[in-house]
């Protein structure tokens, strides 16, 4: 189809027949991904709201088409790579938000740490600069005012407000400390969501790809102590950890106490997203959130009370 039929394609989305606009509105859905500049020309030029209106529903389809399809191609990837990640999420609500600029923050943030770090320090000591640099330089802290906003899962809107949930703090944490070689993983708790940093056993350690846990467990085989990164970075115990959970009555599972992969920690800020989405009754974003955690192979939910941040 050449640009002057899509044109008239998509002025046809002014008709009343419901018929007609849902043969359009098809059409126009296999078309793909590639006519998204057209049609967004089209929406700019339009002065009827309600043609403006099906004109954009049909492109924010298009667009969730698309990043559905790049959630499936991210799981299968053999890196599921973090920040690609989170950097998805962030699409689902930005869909034009440049990733180089996500890259930029995340650096200047590896930067300001490399500049006070020095690496024959002990584990305590780099989390204590990670800590000074992260939540006293940069002022990051638990969004404590408005938890379940959706805004606390979009990596780019929690490093511009520097308020987040557990996980996003964490995941940025994280995200610093990879580029920093410096050991520190998610570990998905149940209600919460904290940090691990695992023991140092050399170059192995830091060549590693972050999302082979299991083969860092069985090489280091010991987590030094846990960091609450929604409690500006305070360090805890094993103990401690196990404490809490017989607190809120949750059974200790070995896999509450060891680190998470990449594909955990997107799986659990599309909960948390889908449950932010729920509490606003906005159940059409919630579904959407919902087929993208599908995409990744989660099963339906039917409840998100249990998930925590």
């Amino acid at each position: 189809m050449n640009e002057s039929e899509l044109r008239s394609l998509v002025a046809l989305l002014d008709d009343n027949d419901p018929e007609v606009l849902l043969h359009v509105e098809q059409k126009l859905l296999t078309l793909g991904k590639q006519i998204i500049p057209i049609l967004e020309e089209e929406w700019g030029e339009l002065k009827d709201l309600c043609h403006q209106q099906r004109l954009e529903n049909i492109i924010h389809q298009l667009q969730l088409n698309e990043l559905l399809q790049e959630f499936i191609d991210w799981q299968l990837s053999k890196d599921q790579d973090l920040l690609h990640g989170v950097y998805l999420v962030c699409k689902y609500r930005f869909p034009d938000y440049d990733k180089q600029h996500l890259i930029n923050l995340i650096e200047k943030l590896r930067l300001d740490v490399w500049l006070e770090m020095n690496f024959e320090l002990s584990p305590f000591e780099k989390v204590r600069i990670m800590n000074y640099i992260f939540y006293q330089v940069h002022g990051f802290k638990g969004n404590v005012e408005n938890y379940h906003d959706p805004a606390n899962s979009f990596i780019n809107q929690v490093l511009e407000t520097k308020k987040g949930n557990p996980i996003l703090l964490a995941s940025i944490y994280i995200l610093v400390a990879q580029r920093l070689n410096i050991p520190i993983f998610g570990v998905n708790l149940p209600q919460h969501f904290v940090l691990a940093y695992l023991e140092e056993f050399g170059k192995s350690n830091v060549e590693m790809r972050f999302n082979e846990i299991e083969e860092m467990l069985n090489k280091s085989g010991k987590i030094l102590f846990y960091i609450n990164a929604f409690n500006g970075g305070s360090i805890f115990s094993k103990t401690n950890l196990i404490q809490f959970l017989q607190q809120v009555k949750i059974t200790v599972n070995n896999d509450f106490l060891v680190p998470c992969t990449n594909l955990d920690i997107i799986k659990r800020i599309l909960r948390n997203l889908a449950s932010a989405y729920e509490k606003l009754n906005k159940t059409y974003k919630q579904q959407e959130v919902l087929k993208l955690l599908y995409a990744l192979g989660e099963p339906p939910l039917t409840q998100f009370n249990d998930l925590g941040e």
